[in-house]
């Protein structure tokens, strides 16, 4: 767990160093839980957002986008359930006067559970070695099952406690898991109260004709209440799709885990609509995409999992999480919902309008069900960086940091660089640069010694840097180096395009 925290710290201190993510407002000491998106942060996020945006509408023709607004009809969240039962439990301890959500604090005392389990199984793997049968070993290891065991009680009575919306069952909870506040290290809580997330301002340019609005919470809403807008402007036929991209807001009581939990964050969501009976069928269709989605950007299988909600809400009849194994352990990524038809109905209760679809195949009118995908984009950032982050001992006994990006995400795809600031090299790094500016991300950079220059790009996760060098200007060749093996190649500078290109492409 100790090394996980070093290595999450390390990654937090290289996306600050390397121009990815800055603490925002920071001359001005910051603000908890808000990050502002570097030069290189702002490439990789908007590669992120295009890879994602190309598989999930240019790839399917029965899916569309939208960008909705930010401000909505206050009256949509109360549609939505949201002003009444968008709440988190609220704990605070009366020795450290720190505010805590209480199923956090319960989280951590089952991650605690969990780190148990994890060195029992390193401990046996270090004894066993290759003959070690990890799945047996879970399975009938007795200090194991018991620290698993209790990890389920807990994990059950926990969700009973919040379906029932019963705080002072929950405070109990705490107290008899012996749960300390981490800053005093006592057990002296308040009651458990709830706390709604959204951020409220009010709207309008005379005090007496404001009106409350709020900043959204989620992207889906917008997609639900332009449900027939674009169905009958697009002339789409069920089953399609409506997709978004775009910001949200929740005043998280502790937001933390860097850019994990924040109080700005951005979402990639789609709302698929379908036939009703037909929704769990396409239910585990988006289930398997978007695993595939997640595989093709070539991090192993193992760094995923997928948790299937025991407990659902009340409008669904299916939901699973992606999880990713951060550096802080396995967390949710990506949510797969079979929704039913609760939001478009509430959303018709509450406008008076009807949100209707004519099936002409089956001719009738109903009320569609809905499939959603929702994955943070903030969230799938913080995974593809903490997994590539990579320190690598060289044969000469040096460290080199460098970035294993999947390579369709690299903020640069290629760096230019001439071998000396002379003899016409950096002339001719130019002509280069300007070759490949229309078709990539590249970089020019002839500052330092040559070797100094390749760190500096694996550091950010640049793919490949191209070398010009004497050679070069006696026959259009240059040097071409890969990021993650370090090989080098020798090849004509019209061979570069379609060099970079076929090197850049996603898994299939």
């Amino acid at each position: 767990m100790a090394q996980n925290e070093d290595l999450f710290k390390k990654i937090i201190s290289h996306s600050k160093e390397y121009g990815f993510i800055f603490p925002s407002s920071e001359i001005y000491d910051g603000m908890a839980a808000i990050y502002d998106y570097g030069q290189y942060g702002v490439e990789l996020k908007n590669n992120i957002k295009q890879y994602w945006w190309k598989s999930m509408v240019q790839m399917h023709e029965n899916i569309v986008g939208i960008d909705s607004a930010i401000f909505m009809h206050p009256t949509i969240w109360k549609a939505s359930g949201h002003v009444d039962a968008f709440n988190d439990p609220l704990i605070d301890n009366k020795d450290s006067k720190k505010r805590y959500r209480a199923d956090v604090l319960i989280e951590d005392h089952i991650a605690k559970l969990e780190d148990k389990i994890n060195k029992e199984v390193e401990k046996a793997e270090k004894r066993f070695g290759e003959s070690f049968d990890k799945e047996q070993f879970i399975k009938t290891n007795g200090r194991v099952l018991e620290n698993q065991a209790k990890i389920d009680d807990i994990t059950h009575r926990f969700s009973l406690l919040m379906n029932t919306n019963d705080l002072a069952g929950v405070k109990l909870l705490i107290e008899e898991l012996g749960i300390v506040c981490p800053i005093s290290g006592t057990r002296n809580w308040t009651d458990v109260r709830q706390f709604n997330l959204m951020f409220s301002t009010q709207m309008g340019s005379v005090s007496e004709d404001t009106n409350i609005v709020y900043l959204r919470p989620e992207t889906a809403q917008g997609i639900f209440v332009n449900f027939l807008n674009v169905q009958k402007t697009g002339r789409m036929k069920i089953p399609f799709g409506i997709a978004q991209i775009g910001k949200a807001f929740r005043n998280e009581i502790v937001a933390r885990q860097f850019i994990f939990r924040m109080r700005e964050f951005e979402q990639m969501e789609m709302q698929f609509f379908v036939r009703p009976g037909e929704e769990l069928k396409w239910f585990e269709y988006w289930k398997e995409t978007r695993k595939k989605w997640h595989l093709s950007l070539g991090i192993p299988q193992n760094k995923y999992r997928f948790h299937d909600h025991d407990k659902l809400a009340h409008y669904a009849n299916a939901a699973t999480d992606i999880e990713f194994e951060f550096p802080f352990g396995f967390k949710e990524l990506e949510g797969i919902h079979s929704r039913g038809d609760f939001d478009l109905k509430r959303h018709q209760e509450f406008s008076g309008k009807k949100l209707q679809y004519f099936d002409s195949e089956l001719n009738e009118n109903y009320v569609p069900y809905v499939v959603e995908t929702s994955i943070g984009l903030d969230r799938t950032f913080l995974a593809v960086l903490s997994h590539a982050y990579t320190e690598e001992t060289l044969e000469d006994g040096t460290i080199r940091t460098v970035l294993n990006l999947p390579k369709i995400l690299s903020p640069i795809k290629a760096a230019i660089l001439p071998l000396v600031k002379k003899d016409n090299m950096p002339e001719k790094a130019r002509e280069i640069m300007n070759i490949l500016q229309p078709n990539f991300m590249v970089q020019y950079d002839e500052k330092d010694a040559i070797g100094k220059r390749y760190r500096r790009q694996d550091a950010i996760g640049t793919p490949y840097c191209i070398t010009v060098d004497t050679q070069t200007l006696e026959d259009n060749t240059v040097t071409i180096r890969e990021r993650d093996t370090m090989h080098q190649d020798r090849i004509a500078i019209q061979e570069l395009e379609t060099y970079i290109r076929k090197g850049i492409k996603p898994l299939e």
